[in-house]
């Protein structure tokens, strides 16, 4: 009769407690969502034009798009060229700055409207993509 009880206990004293296993993959899961860096894209493909004097500027809030056809998007979304200087405007803080990324092919035109609207909405701090090439 002993014999079973010891067997019995030995049967649940078997099975894996996995509550620690979840605990250290939420705080894991928890440490990696904190830690990454998020990367921000415009929303449509840019082939920018290359400058030896180009300089990374990391503080960007709010990401401009010049397509080649003439298209303006503002943070993965279509914006209309008459609207896009309100639209940052509201999207951008008084520290913030703005960085348009107009294509290789795109009309300066399109890219000096841009920039006149920003300005005329009251964003100060406005800047060119360009990348970084070896000339």
């Amino acid at each position: 009769m002993r014999r079973r009880r010891s067997m019995e206990s030995t049967a649940e004293s078997t099975e894996v407690n996995l509550t620690p296993m979840l605990d250290v993959v939420f705080i894991m899961l928890i440490f990696f969502i904190v830690t990454t860096s998020f990367i921000k894209e415009s929303g449509v493909e840019i082939e920018r034009p290359e400058s030896s004097a180009a300089t990374p500027r990391p503080d960007a809030q709010v990401l401009v798009a010049v397509t080649p056809e003439g298209a303006v998007w503002v943070d993965g979304k279509p914006v209309d060229l008459h609207r896009v200087g309100q639209t940052v405007a509201d999207m951008v803080t008084d520290e913030g700055s703005v960085v348009i990324q107009a294509d290789r092919d795109a009309t300066t035109g399109v890219l000096i409207e841009v920039m006149d609207r920003l300005r005329s909405a009251g964003v100060e701090q406005v800047a060119v993509a360009a990348s970084r090439g070896e000339r």
